[in-house]
């Protein structure tokens, strides 16, 4: 039984780990982590948890952390690369939710996170865990930097088209909503339901920190750099991202269609829609699953891709446990079959 560990287990990523290895048949929750919560059960906090998480919050101290195989850290930025190498020194593996080892550019990653990095030594082992892309280098993995919710929709979205080089990589644009969880568990004026409430709006349109990694991951499959204008916003719901992605491309709809199919055809978590279809973000809440659909315009030039995922799961949490899955040799999808909720 993998013995697991968390770090944060009081945020809305930090219980959805919870919710999804309660039902791991491999793991066994032993350390859950909060400061704050410290001495009181965990479902206590969370009683939907009731009869199948039995752990007692604990501070996050490295002695206890380093009894883990492995410790996932569900916290703000700049807080896993204060104890990762120390773990990874006990033979602990380590996945990290937040951006702390995303971005090979070390300087980029303090440009854009604001701090200094604690252990920039560590960045270039860390495997950025995209299993699409990435998952023979995670299977290997003992230091796994979990993509972020917007990136994960996007890449996957553009992924195809990319690696073909059947796009001009110059002018891409991704076009992405997100629900209110995406920032955090946190008492916030501008996340307070009566201020996104029947409202809509984009923000960070200058530059937000998910682009770098946006770009540094289109670039790797592009073998150049791309330019991307990602512009994100903030919609009155929940849960969920929904990316639209335009791309210019001499190729048509037919082709690509089938060219997304056979590229996913064997990713038991993307789902490829046919033809013109209009994903949800419905349709994936509370599920491990990117639907992608495409369409071309007037039959133009333009490219235009959907890519719809749920922020908690496939952009966190969920991601988190098939990259553990595959690290410990498990079958990918285990305790990640999960239907999505719906209405």
């Amino acid at each position: 039984m993998i013995q697991a560990g968390i770090v944060g287990g009081t945020g809305y990523t930090g219980v959805e780990l919870l919710r999804i290895l309660a039902g791991h048949p491999q793991v066994a929750v032993s350390v859950v982590t909060s400061r704050a919560d410290a001495g009181l059960r965990v479902d206590a906090l969370y009683p939907s948890l009731r009869g199948h998480i039995d752990a007692v919050f604990s501070a996050p101290e490295l002695e206890t952390l380093a009894e883990c195989d492995v410790v996932f850290f569900a916290t703000p930025n700049g807080t896993a690369m204060l104890m990762a190498e120390q773990l990874l020194a006990r033979g602990v593996k380590v996945i990290d939710l937040s951006a702390d080892f995303r971005l090979q550019n070390v300087q980029e990653w303090e440009q854009w996170y604001g701090m200094t990095h604690a252990c920039p030594d560590l960045i270039s082992e860390a495997v950025y865990g995209l299993p699409e892309v990435n998952r023979e280098a995670v299977k290997n993995a003992r230091l796994l930097a979990c993509p972020g919710c917007y990136p994960t929709a996007v890449q996957l979205g553009f992924l195809p088209l990319i690696e073909n080089g059947l796009a001009d990589t110059q002018y891409l644009i991704a076009d992405v909503k997100s629900g209110v969880s995406g920032a955090g568990r946190k008492a916030e004026l501008a996340t307070l339901m009566s201020e996104t409430g029947e409202s809509f709006k984009a923000y960070a349109v200058s530059g937000h920190r998910h682009l770098p990694e946006i770009a540094q991951g289109l670039s790797l499959v592009a073998g150049k750099q791309v330019g991307l204008t990602f512009v994100p916003h903030l919609t009155p719901m929940i849960r969920g991202i929904h990316a639209t992605l335009y791309a210019q491309s001499d190729v048509g709809l037919g082709d690509l269609q089938t060219l997304y199919e056979q590229r996913y055809q064997d990713e038991v978590f993307v789902d490829v829609l046919p033809q013109s279809s209009h994903p949800d973000t419905r349709n994936v809440r509370g599920s491990n699953n990117c639907q992608i659909s495409l369409h071309q315009p007037q039959g133009g030039k333009t490219i235009v891709v959907l890519s719809v995922i749920d922020n908690l799961v496939k952009g966190a949490a969920g991601q988190a446990v098939q990259n553990m899955n595959l690290m410990f040799g498990l079958q990918e999808d285990l305790s990640l079959r999960i239907v999505a909720l719906y209405p």
